[in-house]
């Protein structure tokens, strides 16, 4: 594991945010941090809005999302077309799992694959079970259908996440979440597209929240099996509310959009989040620049960080 990232104009990182809602302090923390740590080490970053979640999402956001970052002073030296106007590589990658037998189709709903549960998943996590599994996984097929769901075949065995800012983690896919999705009638899941993506735009580094940590042992597997290379990972702690958990609208409204339409200016956000992130010991107005100097990975809490109503009302003076 590396201490500090690599000084290096050939690394490139991500900004991918999903315009399924507003983006939020929690999200302006993560990105702020993505962007200080790619500036202080001269890695490009693409912009890339994922924008697969098709029930959720909301076409406004999208234009919305890069008022916000650019209001924050966060920039990108590239910006790809939406996730879902190309997706060739992703069903490419469908028929190579399928061509491996890696893949198999699955038409069991989410309550039918909670009921064949022989007990509640630890965290409630739903797990597929294995022996729902058809007698055809397993079987090399040379054309899926692509309006069909398909699940990929996971191996009991543990894979090793090395984070470089969270450590060491071991998941074992057969235990949590079983065969997972890949492809649904929708077209790729999550998993499958973020990282025929992040293979074909050259991302060497991600940078993301912690609750994500697990899928990256998914993804991993499913680099192994596609033969895609894979990124460093830097998992960092999230923004919660006051009861524990992430960040959402459940604690209030915190969306950016609101802040910038009450009047309030960025540099206030901006030094909320470097309270946050170990900058300052309490909020002062800051700029990016500044921000993107002070940035010291070791310094950056190694737990989550709680929103207090007092750093609210702070941001409102």
């Amino acid at each position: 594991m590396r201490e500090l990232p690599l000084k290096s104009a050939s690394r490139r990182t991500r900004l991918a945010p999903s315009p399924t809602g507003a983006l939020h302090l929690g999200n302006a923390r993560t990105f702020m941090i993505n962007w200080a740590i790619a500036r202080q080490y001269d890695w490009s970053i693409v912009l890339r809005i994922e924008d697969l979640d098709h029930p959720r999402v909301k076409p406004a956001t999208i234009d919305l999302t890069r008022t916000d970052l650019e209001w924050l002073g966060i920039d990108w030296d590239d910006e790809v077309a939406l996730q879902s106007s190309d997706l060739s590589a992703c069903h490419q990658a469908l028929v190579t799992l399928g061509e491996t037998g890696r893949i198999y189709p699955c038409n069991y709903s989410r309550s039918e694959v909670e009921a064949a549960q022989s007990a509640p998943h630890e965290g409630g996590d739903l797990c597929y079970p294995s022996h729902l599994r058809p007698e055809s996984a397993g079987i090399p097929t040379s054309a899926p259908d692509p309006n069909s769901t398909w699940r990929i075949l996971v191996e009991d065995r543990e894979i090793e996440v090395v984070d470089q800012f969270a450590g060491q983690h071991i998941f074992n896919l057969a235990q949590s979440p079983g065969d997972f999705p890949i492809w649904t009638n929708r077209g790729p899941a999550y998993q499958l597209a973020v990282m025929v993506d992040d293979a074909r735009q050259g991302i060497t580094d991600v940078i993301r929240g912690d609750d994500l940590l697990p899928s990256a042992a998914r993804q991993e597997f499913i680099c192994e099996a596609l033969d895609l290379p894979i990124p460093d990972w830097w998992h960092l702690p999230l923004v919660r509310g006051s009861d524990g958990l992430r960040l959402a609208k459940r604690h209030g409204d915190t969306r950016l959009s609101s802040f910038r339409e009450a009047g309030i200016e960025a540099d206030r956000i901006i030094g909320l989040l470097a309270t946050w992130s170990g900058i300052t010991s309490k909020p002062a107005p800051m700029d990016a620049a500044t921000f993107r100097d002070a940035l010291s990975v070791r310094s950056i809490p190694r737990t989550d960080c709680t929103l207090q109503q007092e750093e609210l009302k702070w941001l409102a003076d």
